[in-house]
């Protein structure tokens, strides 16, 4: 897709009585009248304001936040059509009109994630350098408190499925005709929607809040699949943009067939690291003393899985997908080596139940983060639509990382089959984007490292901050004083750190810190500060972000 926007054009002809411009010959010597500089670009559609109220949820209520809808055309070619709604949520400033900095517009990733209440995230920034901003955080079209949601079958992660690992053909056809159906679902369920869940429309459905918000620029936070966003929302808007931070970097080479496949690479070292701190914490868990000792533990347990689901529900694949958290990022280590050694040495399930259900839920409505994470995904660009090319690509991973391949390769599956009109990726090009600053950590497998490096490339004023080592997953704002004390700076004056030549990271910091169980960290038992029922946690965060898939 090429970039929208009014594009200057400057033609010059070399002639002897002098220079032609615009048809009109100039002596030498002669200046031209200085041209109006065009206006930067923007979304032709003007939305009516968003009718503010109070907010449903009740840790957004209690912060004093405001929610309402906002009319964005289905299709943006068609302006004067039909119309859809998004939810909005508002944490105003807390500062004198002279300290604003305008609105901070977030996501946290997916696509299909859920980001209304991600407006609480200008509280985690330290100094106060969040309190300037207005944060908004919104569902994206088809998500959520949006209007239509979608949703196409609420059970389709039910309990103790079909093993993943298509090792005899009729496990391969059952999981094609289990992805086929799941698509036809979709397309019933979705009708024209499906045509219109493109990146691109919801670029340009922020480009209708930053208007709906009557500002000239907007700001940006973004994690994982919501780095995508930022990428390209700041090739066709770069004059709209005036600071953006990306954690989690998507490679826009990769979208999106083969991003899935270097994951899968990746969660498999990230789940041996895993093992590995498992095994060094074996007077907790008793799960082994090596890591190679926990991993033939785990598969054999995965293998008994598939003939004895664990409680007659926790079957070989949400086995897989429990464990799936555990390579995302490390705030959930502890949970799932629990729930591992509570089923090993008791013939406990009840952690493993409690796990999955939180990452999948059951019924209704409950696959929305899913649909619409397939509705981007498989519209965004043209997936390989014969399945023997998928065969290969997947057994050849397989071989080699074992641990999510084929889990993955079904989740994507109904892409084969979708019934969402096809587009074209956008070249992202950040060549007149403003300074912005780009986060990772070294061994992220959800959106890996060399993902930020080329998004760095691309963008010739941003600056990259590296979680030297880390395995977690978009993980700022959670307390790593050298990263968070980089973004308040530049939240609050520009500030970014020099940015250093060669195809590297620009700034080192400390990684999200790897857990100590509670049972050996003494200082673990100090007593939490009480919750407040329906508040939202930075671990709820967490879980936003990580989304679908991502």
């Amino acid at each position: 897709m090429t970039k929208r926007g009014n594009v200057k054009k400057i033609v010059a002809a070399v002639a002897a009585a002098g220079f032609v411009v615009g048809g009109v010959v100039l002596a030498p010597g002669v200046q031209a009248a200085p041209q109006p500089k065009p206006a930067p670009n923007q979304v032709s559609y003007d939305p009516a304001p968003i009718a503010w109220g109070v907010c449903a949820s009740p840790g957004l209520a209690r912060r004093g936040a405001e929610c309402g809808f906002l009319e964005v055309p289905l299709d943006y070619a068609k302006p004067a059509g039909t119309k859809i709604k998004l939810a909005v949520s508002r944490i105003k400033a807390k500062v004198p009109a002279e300290q604003y900095q305008g609105i901070m517009v977030t996501n946290p990733g997916g696509p299909g994630g859920s980001g209304l209440t991600l407006s609480v995230l200008g509280e985690f920034v330290p100094n106060d350098a969040g309190l300037a901003y207005d944060w908004i955080g919104f569902d994206p079209r088809g998500v959520g408190s949006s209007q239509p949601a979608l949703s196409c079958d609420g059970n389709y992660f039910s309990y103790n499925r079909p093993y993943y690992v298509p090792a005899t053909k009729q496990l391969e056809k059952t999981w094609l005709d289990r992805s086929k159906g799941y698509a036809q679902a979709c397309d019933t369920a979705g009708g024209e929607l499906l045509d219109h869940v493109k990146t691109t429309d919801t670029v340009n459905d922020i480009d209708v809040i930053r208007k709906a918000l009557r500002q000239d620029k907007l700001n940006y936070y973004g994690f994982s699949y919501g780095t995508y966003l930022g990428q390209v929302y700041s090739t066709l808007y770069p004059e709209r943009v005036r600071r953006m931070v990306l954690d989690g970097n998507v490679d826009a080479r990769k979208v999106w067939y083969q991003a899935n496949l270097d994951q899968d690479v990746a969660f498999d070292r990230n789940i041996k690291i895993y093992f590995d701190w498992v095994a060094k914490y074996d007077s907790v868990y008793h799960l082994g003393k090596s890591g190679k000792a926990v991993e033939a533990k785990f598969y054999a347990e995965q293998l008994k899985f598939i003939k004895n689901p664990a409680g007659g529900i926790i079957g070989p694949d949400e086995w897989t997908d429990i464990f799936l958290q555990a390579g995302y990022y490390v705030f959930g280590w502890e949970d799932v080596a629990n729930a591992f050694s509570a089923w090993v040495n008791n013939g406990d399930y009840a952690g493993l139940k409690a796990l999955y259900d939180a990452s999948n839920g059951q019924g209704p409505g409950t696959d929305n983060g899913f649909a619409m994470y397939l509705a981007t995904q498989c519209t965004d660009v043209q997936w390989p639509t014969q399945w023997s090319r998928w065969q290969v690509d997947n057994w050849l991973t397989f071989l080699r990382a074992p641990f999510e391949t084929w889990g993955n390769a079904w989740f994507n599956a109904p892409c084969i089959n979708w019934g969402g009109k096809v587009g074209k990726p956008v070249q992202v090009d950040g060549s007149k984007a403003p300074p912005i600053l780009l986060i990772d950590e070294t061994l992220d497998a959800a959106t890996p490292y060399e993902g930020s490096l080329e998004l760095r490339s691309r963008f010739p004023k941003s600056v990259l901050i590296e979680g030297v080592g880390g395995t977690t997953h978009s993980g700022s704002l959670n307390g790593v004083a050298c990263t968070d004390n980089l973004i308040a700076d530049y939240l609050a004056s520009g500030k970014l750190p020099a940015r250093k030549p060669g195809r590297r990271s620009d700034t080192q910091c400390d990684p999200v810190p790897v857990p100590v169980p509670a049972a050996v960290a003494q200082q673990r038992k100090v007593a939490a500060a009480p919750s407040v029922p329906g508040d939202i946690t930075r671990a709820d965060l967490q879980k936003l972000i990580v989304g679908a898939r991502g």
